[in-house]
């Protein structure tokens, strides 16, 4: 605990006795989770690499799409709130080792150089021959938007930012009846809030993938979670995870059983058990809905105690190396698939509409496979560079 004279002075920085765990074992599980997130989301990316033809919405149609797309597609629905969460937390860990405004500032920092990531290199990555005349606003952008909102928001006490942080994803449905027309003054400002919309500005089409708003309570929640790692032991955190994650997917099948609140109703689909299903589990991303965010995070709650628990594993320190450069593999692979996807085109032409693909999902997971462990070793060579050259300032963006 800081003292008063520290919280007078501005100086926050926690001694390293006051974790409840080593910090060594407890940053591997963290990074183990977000490589496994990171290891799921290409598999979404390349389905949108090489099965973009075959449209999937949001929420995806579980009337008419197959049922080995529907799953694909909606395992990657753990990505991005684990990814935002983990933000959080992990901001949270920093400002145990720094002063508040010390944390504010690499807050703010960071959060404005991955919105500029998203508007030069992410953008280019997915669709350069759309640039500069359509741009995509996306989950970098997000998380860096978010980033700059929690580097004020940190300066709040504790418990309001818990409180926040749960108002905002258990209440912001709420708001989904409000929506205003294009010509409207707060039609852009809404977009960025909670609206997935698209504008048109000065010739340039800007489609606001990721409403800001829900991503800040998730971000909010990771930052609160914080806590557990310097005021627990390792086994009582290791149970609040479990537990508080066992009780947000217990609740996710309650409201959705009732059907009354946090997502578009689920249907019954007759003589169709697995469409049923599909539709019950059939949740809105775009902005991430309560019962979008209930399973994700409670899945990643429950995954952050199975990686602590199992930090001598193999696996958690295979993967605990992807997570240890997230936007290093994230630029990375999105330019590798870019080129093998150019690379095809021209090879082979396109041959579903305007675009090369493959004809059937198994090439989707033959491609998976086989980028999986090769992606490992430059992921691996950048995040030991990181590790090892702290001189180069720049690298802790990565």
């Amino acid at each position: 605990m800081a003292t008063l004279a520290d919280r007078a002075t501005g100086n926050t920085t926690r001694p390293e006795a006051s974790f409840g765990a080593a910090p060594g074992k407890r940053l591997e599980s963290i990074d183990a989770l977000r490589g496994l997130v990171m290891i799921i989301m290409l598999l979404d990316h390349i389905r949108e690499t090489w099965f973009l033809w075959v449209p999937v919405g949001d929420p995806v149609d579980a009337r008419t799409v197959m049922p080995a797309l529907f799953f694909t597609r909606i395992t990657s629905t753990l990505c991005a709130p684990i990814f935002v969460a983990l933000t959080g937390l992990s901001a949270y860990l920093f400002s145990r080792r720094h002063t508040l405004a010390q944390t504010s500032d690499f807050l703010l920092r960071r959060g404005a150089f991955l919105v500029l990531l998203e508007l030069t290199l992410v953008n280019f990555s997915w669709r350069a021959e759309l640039l500069p005349h359509f741009v995509f606003l996306q989950v970098i952008w997000a998380i860096g938007l978010c980033m700059v909102i929690l580097a004020a928001l940190i300066h709040l006490p504790a418990r309001a930012i818990l409180v926040l942080g749960l108002l905002i994803v258990c209440g912001h449905n709420l708001l989904d009846p409000i929506t205003f027309p294009a010509d409207h003054p707060m039609f852009v400002p809404w977009a960025i809030i909670h609206e997935r919309s698209q504008m048109e500005l000065a010739g340039v089409m800007i489609k606001f993938n990721y409403p800001v708003l829900p991503w800040v309570g998730v971000i909010c929640l990771g930052w609160s979670v914080g806590a557990w790692f310097s005021d627990r032991t390792a086994e009582q955190r290791r149970n609040l995870l479990r537990i508080t994650g066992a009780c947000m997917i217990g609740l996710f099948f309650v409201l959705r059983t009732l059907n009354v609140y946090g997502d578009s109703p689920w249907f019954v689909v007759p003589g169709e058990p697995i469409r049923t299903v599909m539709s019950f589990l059939a949740l809105t991303k775009y902005p991430p809905s309560l019962l979008f965010l209930l399973p994700t995070l409670g899945i990643g709650l429950i995954l952050l105690a199975v990686f602590e628990r199992a930090n001598d594993a193999s696996i958690t320190r295979w993967l605990s190396v992807m997570g240890g450069a997230p936007m290093f593999f994230y630029l990375f692979h999105l330019y590798l698939l870019r080129i093998i996807y150019l690379m095809a085109r021209a090879i082979y032409g396109t041959n579903h509409g305007e675009v090369f693909g493959v004809d059937t999902l198994p090439w989707v997971w033959a491609w998976y496979l086989g980028l999986i462990v090769p992606l490992y070793f430059p992921t691996r060579w950048f995040s030991n560079l990181k590790k090892c050259r702290k001189d180069i300032w720049w690298l802790k963006y990565l």
